[in-house]
């Protein structure tokens, strides 16, 4: 590995490395939850479908889980830093496209192309941190960018609201111009390179083909049910998925290096991974636009809504990862989906007559406090159970999950309690939906506490 790699988390270069990843990957996790807020008023102002405003959400996360494995590949082989920085730019210029779109049609073709940029830049803002800090700084680093990256990811409904309300929704896609240029300034300047100088020049092309093919057919199949063309998607999907572990399996140089997953804890964390996202893309997705549309809340005020997640993550999730670096993650890994669940079960009450103090303030609140507690103890774990040279790749194949997880949930749940076509506006069919998908996010959740506390090794971090 190149680049110096004993980076102290307390000097300049470390808060500079923090800084840095925390800034682009902030960018591209505030952009997924900032859009959620701008759903209703863009269906309004493009005339848009469920369907599309689906696809506004997933044709960004279908090409962000596609090629994250790619990107985060070419970090290890080309240099972290430097496709960071392409990442960078790249989202940015997608995002002007996204602000200036005139029609649905084009916006989701604008996502598409800022989710490609999201998988360049996503796994290198992890990888630079494993691949900087020495070892002992690695958990409270970590801890420190998922905090920060976690109040993004918070704060993103109540940016969104404020921009929706005062300004349009296209200026939730054009904030991020600013927000690029100091993120390649501080990431050009001071961020030091890293790469594995053992990963092969060679690209996995079939591998992201085939990984892009799966999930897109999957997506389509999910969110076009009932369409003559839902059916042969969902075929194409199964057989590209197929396709994708033989190629993966037999290749020298896999975009997907299938030994990651011998290791238990990888694999299990992983896992959680999914079950976890996906009922997460799935609660923000519901939430927001039941207050908006049952509740009757404004695009502001059901963004302002969520603002205790963003403190929880504030205040408790660096303290978090120390946690897990001191008694092992497995309990922080089990008791933070639970915890989670609790808090989603309390957002049954949200409806027409909403009270936010009773009905909105516990359950969020008690959401956050068990993401705070779960998401660096996670992502340390994932990337502790991986060689240090495949930095790049673990961050990557942990993104990706987490994004396919959001992914399908946000294309399956709305299928799955009986919503569809223009009934997001129509109070009395999403009440009814919102509250099955409540329980259903429960559950994910609940699942992935267990998959945790039964596979997860105590001293992983200790390694």
């Amino acid at each position: 590995m190149t680049g110096p790699a004993a980076v102290r988390l307390g000097t300049p270069t470390g808060r500079a490395v923090v800084a840095a990843a925390t800034l682009g990957s902030g960018m591209t996790l505030l952009d997924g939850t900032v859009v959620n807020v701008a759903l209703v008023r863009i269906g309004e102002d493009l005339d848009a479908s469920l369907a599309q405003l689906q696809w506004v959400t997933n044709g960004y996360l279908l090409s962000l889980a596609s090629l994250i494995l790619l990107g985060g590949s070419l970090g290890d082989r080309f240099g972290r830093r430097r496709v960071f920085v392409v990442g960078t730019v790249w989202f940015a210029l997608a995002s002007l496209a996204c602000g200036l779109a005139p029609t649905a049609e084009t916006l989701i073709a604008a996502r598409v192309l800022q989710g490609v940029g999201g998988a360049l830049l996503t796994p290198g803002s992890l990888a630079m941190i494993q691949g900087a800090f020495v070892a002992e700084d690695r958990p409270r680093a970590i801890g420190a960018w998922s905090g920060l990256g976690g109040i993004a990811t918070a704060i993103g409904p109540f940016v969104g609201g404020v921009l929706i309300d005062h300004a349009s929704w296209r200026w939730i896609f054009l904030v991020n111009l600013p927000l690029a240029a100091v993120t390649v300034a501080v990431a050009s300047r001071a961020v030091p390179e890293t790469r594995d100088p053992g990963a092969s020049g060679r690209l996995d092309v079939a591998g992201a083909v085939l990984a892009t093919l799966g999930l897109a057919g999957t997506t389509y199949a999910l969110i076009q049910w009932g369409d003559a063309l839902a059916l042969p998607a969902g075929a194409l999907a199964v057989v590209a998925l197929v396709a994708f572990v033989v190629v993966e399996r037999r290749r020298a140089d896999p975009m997907l290096e299938p030994a990651l997953f011998a290791d238990r804890t990888f694999s299990a964390a992983n896992t959680m991974t999914l079950l976890v996202y996906a009922a997460l893309g799935a609660v923000m997705f519901f939430l927001v636009i039941q207050l908006q549309t049952v509740g009757g809340y404004a695009a502001l005020a059901a963004g302002t809504a969520t603002l205790p997640v963003t403190v929880c993550m504030l205040l408790l999730a660096a303290r978090g990862g120390a946690l897990g670096a001191r008694i092992g993650p497995r309990i922080p890994m089990t008791v933070g989906p639970l915890v989670m669940a609790v808090g989603v079960l309390l957002l049954l009450g949200v409806d027409d007559d909403v009270d936010y103090l009773v009905e909105v303030l516990p359950g969020l609140t008690v959401f956050g406090l068990g993401l705070a507690l779960m998401v660096a103890p996670l992502t340390a774990t994932v990337l502790a159970a991986a060689p240090d040279e495949q930095a790049g790749l673990a961050s990557g194949v942990n993104n990706a999950v987490a994004r396919a997880g959001s992914l399908l949930a946000v294309a399956a749940l709305p299928v799955a309690v009986g919503l569809g076509g223009d009934q997001y506006a129509d109070p009395v069919a999403l009440d009814a939906a919102y509250r099955s998908a409540m329980l259903a996010c429960a559950g994910l959740l609940a699942v992935g506490g267990l998959v945790s506390w039964f596979a997860v090794r105590e001293d992983v971090l200790a390694e």
